[in-house]
């Protein structure tokens, strides 16, 4: 767990998620909205898929 807590990739998509949240109390609820949403659960997903990755293949090296 902590490898994905101290990953620079999840934190910076967690920081990222602060601005959405703020468009989506602020802002108008447009179809805009929806794609940042969508936008910023790709790039959490990347980043987690990132680190798994990084990790399996720091296993197959040792």
């Amino acid at each position: 767990m902590r490898k994905y807590l101290f990953s620079t990739a999840v934190l910076s998509s967690i920081f990222s998620a602060i601005g959405v949240v703020r468009a989506t109390t602020a802002g108008p609820r447009d179809w805009r909205l929806v794609l940042m949403w969508v936008s910023w659960a790709a790039t959490f997903a990347i980043a987690l898929g990132t680190v798994a990755d990084e990790q399996k293949r720091r296993e197959l090296a040792e």
